[in-house]
């Protein structure tokens, strides 16, 4: 086989194990009885089992990431510059949730890899995480001239909260499912965006978050 055919069947084998399977119960041997490559092959091309996982990390979040700042640009564009806050959110959770949500992305190799990627933890993929930040600068910069009355605190902590909102509701669309007797349609995945978008709009725009914090951590002091 030749080399750029034997690691495209490399990842491919890679990602479908770990997607079913996790990323703890699939051995370096797993992966190349179902590339039908050998193992020199694995280390010829990946080095070891982290560099694999993170190169497929890397490969669908630079996808993820791109279609974010897509959508972040066509809203700043919508808006000559200054994106409403809604859009500029939109943009951001979109991608996660539109990519991992519904009956046909559910059942899909890459949704079912990143559903992994947001359950495990992986210290491969934690380090890039950790590093990878540029383009949630650019959302940062949107958000800052969206909401000018706002600061870098509250920008920092809306953002990181509309991530977390879609990421837990990922994880746990199914518990979601349940808990509610099918009464929040997971699969309806239009629906979910917007509200994620209405809760973190909210949080960001609501009055007197900053006072009230201090006012907390002032009682906290006095005890």
């Amino acid at each position: 086989m030749p080399s750029d055919q034997t690691r495209t069947a490399i990842l491919a084998a890679a990602e479908r194990l770990y997607a079913d399977r996790g990323f703890g119960d699939v051995t370096l041997r797993d992966i190349v009885a179902e590339a039908n490559v050998n193992l020199a092959a694995v280390n010829y091309h990946f080095g070891s089992k982290d560099e694999l996982i993170a190169e497929l990390f890397v490969t669908r979040s630079m996808a993820l990431n791109r279609e974010r700042l897509t959508q972040l640009k066509a809203a700043e564009e919508k808006g000559s510059g200054r994106a409403d806050i809604a859009d500029i959110l939109r943009a951001l959770v979109g991608p996660t949730l539109r990519g991992c949500l519904g009956p046909e992305n559910q059942r899909s190799t890459p949704a079912q890899f990143m559903i992994r990627v947001s359950i495990e933890a992986v210290p491969a993929i934690r380090r890039i995480r950790n590093r990878e930040i540029d383009h949630l600068r650019k959302f940062i910069a949107a958000m800052r001239r969206s909401l000018p009355d706002r600061n870098d605190v509250e920008l920092y902590w809306g953002l990181h909260f509309a991530l977390a909102m879609a990421q837990q509701t990922v994880r746990d669309s199914e518990r979601l499912a349940k808990l509610s007797e099918g009464k929040c349609d997971v699969d309806d995945v239009d629906a979910v965006v917007e509200r994620v978008v209405a809760v973190a709009v909210m949080g960001l725009t609501a009055g007197g978050v900053k006072e009230k914090t201090t006012r907390v951590a002032a009682a906290l002091s006095t005890k």
